[in-house]
């Protein structure tokens, strides 16, 4: 019984001993590494916050960063205990490259993503064309960016389709140039027309003053001139004032009496071809 006791002794002082001494080493590592990757995880966030980044993105981000840094603490803690490590460490690395091949497309939507909000060629409330879509940008999110259209249908973009399109930013300017033609026939006084027009449209509602408007000869076409209406307006009253102008430019030439001859109704141009 007494050589029982001396060999449990033995073998304590000489396995168990040093086992103990490697857990409480791995769990002190673990709890101060732990501690360590908080503090660059809040380092992180400050410096994202501070360039104005998503919030969604500023989470997802400290989320990939906390993980990697955990899964390097684990497989060094591993290694210290005197764990093989190698084949380990080469399963992650498999594992990853199966991941990022199967996700090829969500991870080009999310480094896109990063890229739109980084740069910002557009902001969340403008109105943009991209992706074959014209609407305005509802959220920025990590995959796709979701637009509002004017029949006021939602739809999502993959961010990689977006950033690899043009870009349209129809509301990046404090305001917008409107074009309206309006085609005549021969033989009307087109300088009357043109004071008449310009002494109209600075009471049109959501015409602005500065630019001034102005009323030009565009082109000449085989039924007469066409004049160019040009207005400018701020982004967000871009429709509403091309339907002012238009209904403003029909009650200017019926004021000056001008009617399109019978014979030419049918061969003529519409009276009013508005052109954004």
């Amino acid at each position: 019984m007494d050589e029982i006791v001396v060999q449990l002794k033995s073998l304590a002082l000489t396995e168990a001993l040093p086992l103990l001494l490697k857990v409480i080493g791995a769990l002190f590592i673990w709890f101060i590494g732990r501690a360590v990757i908080g503090g660059f995880r809040k380092v992180l966030d400050m410096g994202l916050h501070r360039r104005q980044l998503d919030a969604t993105l500023i989470r997802y981000v400290g989320s990939l960063f906390t993980g990697a840094l955990t899964l390097m603490l684990m497989v060094g803690i591993l290694g210290l205990m005197g764990v093989e490590t190698t084949s380990f460490a080469a399963l992650i690395a498999a594992a990853g490259i199966a991941i990022g091949a199967a996700w090829s497309g969500l991870l080009a939507n999310f480094a896109a993503g990063v890229f739109l909000l980084v740069l910002r060629p557009f902001r969340v409330g403008e109105e943009i064309e991209a992706g074959g879509v014209v609407g305005i940008v509802q959220e920025i999110g990590l995959f796709v960016t979701t637009l509002d259209t004017s029949d006021n249908v939602r739809i999502s973009v993959g961010n990689n389709q977006m950033f690899s399109d043009n870009i349209v930013n129809f509301s990046h300017h404090p305001h917008r140039k409107l074009t309206v033609k309006v085609p005549l026939m021969h033989g009307v006084d087109v300088r009357v027309l043109q004071q008449v027009l310009l002494d109209r449209l600075p009471s049109v509602k959501g015409v602005q003053e500065k630019p001034v408007p102005q009323v030009e000869v565009a082109e000449f076409t085989l039924h007469g001139p066409v004049l160019a209406v040009c207005i400018f307006c701020k982004p967000t009253e871009y429709n509403d004032t091309q339907a002012n102008v238009g209904e403003a430019i029909a009650e200017s030439l019926l004021a000056v009496g001008y009617t399109l001859p019978a014979a030419a109704l049918l061969a003529a141009p519409p009276p009013l071809a508005k052109v954004g």
